[in-house]
């Protein structure tokens, strides 16, 4: 009998140090290290917003995660998640013995591991720590993690870390995430019912989804609310008030990217922002860009793609017609309109802030950004910057220039060479006013007034624009040097903004938690006097009304700007602004081949540019529609033409009239 008595206590005493013996064992296998939930810092989701303070788009690299300070988060969430994961959590050491024996004996008489029994602050270890395997060894480390963790964190901070660290599903993880996905809501702002929905769903995020089983969904979210009132935490009008709401649930993508071609230029300049690691950090980025206009940028754009590409179509298919009809009809040029594709760039004149950039007519087809990063040709576009150095220099609108074909000899690789260059149109006018050579874009002309200001003196003024890699030969007068459309807008700002250029910003500022990182700074550049940037805009006004870029015209708002053709129709442009806003539009093919021989700068590019002002003129019918004379200016009648000028513009001398029929006086 004492035998059996010895034996039974031997079990006995056993059975009560097993435990302790298997926790000793683990503690002294390995080492616990809690410093990742000690020192939390999980990957964060960057955001992305508009001037307007609309969100635009989200990146993250493998969790998309926005952080909720405790302070941040609703006592009603706290409560809700307690009632129904943890109701002690506040009086347990981190593991709840109760729940653990009960949870045992369903075990043993089950035969396998069917109720886990784990607290909040177990479920954030395991998240965080360990596996999800069901293994003893694993529910001992765990214990373990728990215990430890519970005398290194308050309460309130193992709360926080669990509410940012659990997936709610969707791809969302932590509460605050969820909140914005499921609801487009603040924390602050939930209902009691859309934050039992998403305290229910940790427990099974894709039986629970909302977007997925909606009635599951609010099946488990009513038990939340009815455990929250069986606890006494909840008055009974708010219970059945909470049980008959059906929230509005979204099924939004994660990255939300509703502009690509902003989030991918932000990214390829992270370095510039002193980031490194901008997909996790959980910076909030205020771009300068509005949304309204990006859509009806990118809108613009893919209509003017798709009139040039009707009509080269239809080009070719008169070509075809031609040739069935008559076998010996030759084909003028061979068409491949599958490589032709454009971009826009819009700014505030005035900021340089970037209201608009679009990088090709279709981003799922092109990510490549021809806005910023393709360098092309700008032809004519380049003009208006000879010419605002001519006005610079004291010439006026009503200035002659002669428009004559001259033959150029020089040298190449020991090789006598000539260059005869030509206008558009093939004539030549022999006398023409520098407004009508700059209106009809005559290269004659333009070339002649290079010779007649001096190279080395128009290129002694043009450093005063910043502009680099000019060339140091007359081809400058067509615009030969290479610019992406971002850059060409920079320097149009010195004509839209009144003779000041200022530095194109995509960012206004980045945010990382309460702390500013970056904010932009104003860069700005004086080019020319005010009164002699005017001149320069007066003239554009009239490319639009009567010359080259007719095409861009829009009824409504006054608008200045120039057309660009590059030989062989390679390139096609159109630079121009209105009193607050300036717009670059480029076309052409993107292996640099040219374009059928009729899409211009005027054709193509102007009207995606009057498409777009059409819709600026819709979405902000406030804006400003005039230009601004400023003071200095004065208009004077030459020839029954009005021209204006100013003190460094001056007028010509009016020549005395003679009358042949006086008698001259000795």
């Amino acid at each position: 009998m004492r035998v059996v008595k010895n034996i039974f206590f031997t079990f006995l005493l056993f059975g009560f140090l097993a435990p302790f013996l298997v926790l000793a064992y683990f503690l002294l296998e390995e080492e616990y290290d809690i410093s990742s939930l000690e020192n939390y810092k999980p990957p964060l989701t960057t955001r992305f917003y508009d001037k307007n303070g609309e969100k635009i788009a989200n990146i993250f690299e493998n969790e998309h995660r926005y952080y909720a300070e405790f302070n941040e988060i609703p006592s009603r969430a706290i409560e809700a998640l307690l009632a129904i994961e943890d109701t002690t959590f506040f009086e347990h050491p981190g593991i709840n013995i109760d729940a653990i024996f009960r949870a045992i004996i369903k075990d043993i008489k089950a035969g396998k591991l069917v109720e886990g029994a784990s607290t909040i602050t177990q479920q954030l270890v395991k998240n965080r720590l360990l596996t999800r395997e069901k293994k003893l060894s694993r529910k001992v480390k765990e214990v373990i993690y728990s215990l430890k963790l519970e005398l290194a964190l308050s309460k309130e901070e193992i709360l926080e870390r669990y509410l940012n660290e659990i997936y709610f599903g969707h791809g969302y993880y932590g509460i605050k995430t969820a909140a914005d996905g499921y609801f487009h809501k603040k924390l602050d702002d939930l209902t009691l019912k859309e934050i039992a929905i998403l305290v229910g769903l940790p427990k099974a995020p894709s039986t629970y989804a909302p977007t997925k089983n909606y009635e599951i969904s609010m099946g488990r979210a009513n038990r939340v609310i009815a455990r929250m009132y069986a606890l006494g935490w909840l008055d009974e009008q708010t219970y059945n008030n909470s049980l008959l709401e059906t929230p509005e649930v979204f099924d939004d993508t994660l990255t939300q990217n509703n502009a690509p071609f902003i989030v991918d230029e932000i990214l390829r300049r992270a370095s510039e922002f002193g980031i490194d690691n901008i997909k996790s950090g959980g910076y909030e980025i205020y771009t300068t860009i509005d949304i309204r206009l990006q859509k009806a940028a990118k809108e613009s754009l893919k209509k003017a793609y798709d009139m040039s590409i009707e009509r080269i179509e239809s080009y070719i298919a008169s070509d075809k017609r031609a040739l069935a009809a008559n076998p010996n009809y030759e084909i003028e040029q061979d068409i491949n309109s599958s490589l032709l594709n454009g971009a826009l760039v819009s700014l505030d004149s005035k900021t340089g802030d970037i209201l608009a950039l679009v990088g090709s007519v279709d981003y799922q087809k092109s990510s490549y950004n021809r806005a910023t990063q393709g360098r092309r040709q700008p032809g004519s576009a380049f003009k208006p910057f000879i010419y605002q150095v001519a006005v610079d220099l004291g010439y006026s609108g009503a200035t002659e220039l002669i428009d004559i074909s001259r033959t150029y000899t020089y040298e190449k690789n020991g090789e006598e060479l000539k260059w005869q260059p030509k206008n558009y149109e093939k004539n030549y006018k022999g006398l023409v006013t520098l407004r009508e050579a700059l209106v009809h874009s005559r290269n004659l002309a333009t070339i002649n007034l290079v010779n007649d200001i001096g190279l080395t003196t128009l290129l002694r003024e043009f450093r005063k624009f910043g502009i680099a890699n000019l060339p140091p030969d007359l081809s400058i007068a067509l615009g030969s040097i290479t610019l992406s459309p971002l850059e060409l807008a920079k320097y149009y700002t010195s004509f839209a903004n009144g003779g000041i250029q200022v530095k194109p910003h995509l960012v206004r500022y980045i945010d990382k938690g309460s702390v500013t990182v970056y904010e932009k700074r104003e860069d700005a550049r004086f080019i020319t006097q005010e009164t002699q940037a005017y001149i320069m805009t007066n003239i554009l006004q009239d490319v639009i009304k009567s010359g080259t870029g007719r095409m861009a015209d829009v009824k409504g708002i006054e608008l200045a700007g120039k057309t660009g053709t590059t030989n062989n129709n390679v390139d096609a442009w159109f630079a121009g602004y209105s009193p607050s806003i300036e717009t670059v539009v480029w076309f052409g093919n993107d292996d640099n081949t040219p374009m059928y021989k009729r899409e211009t700068g005027g054709k193509v590019a102007g009207p995606a540019f009057a498409l777009y002002y059409e819709n600026v003129l819709e979405l902000y019918p406030q804006i400003q529609r005039e230009f601004v004379v400023p003071e200095g200016i004065m208009e004077v009648n030459i020839n029954g033409k009005r021209e204006i000028f100013s003190e460094i513009s001056k007028p010509p001398r009016a020549e005395a009239e003679v009358n042949s029929q006086e008698m001259l006086l000795f």
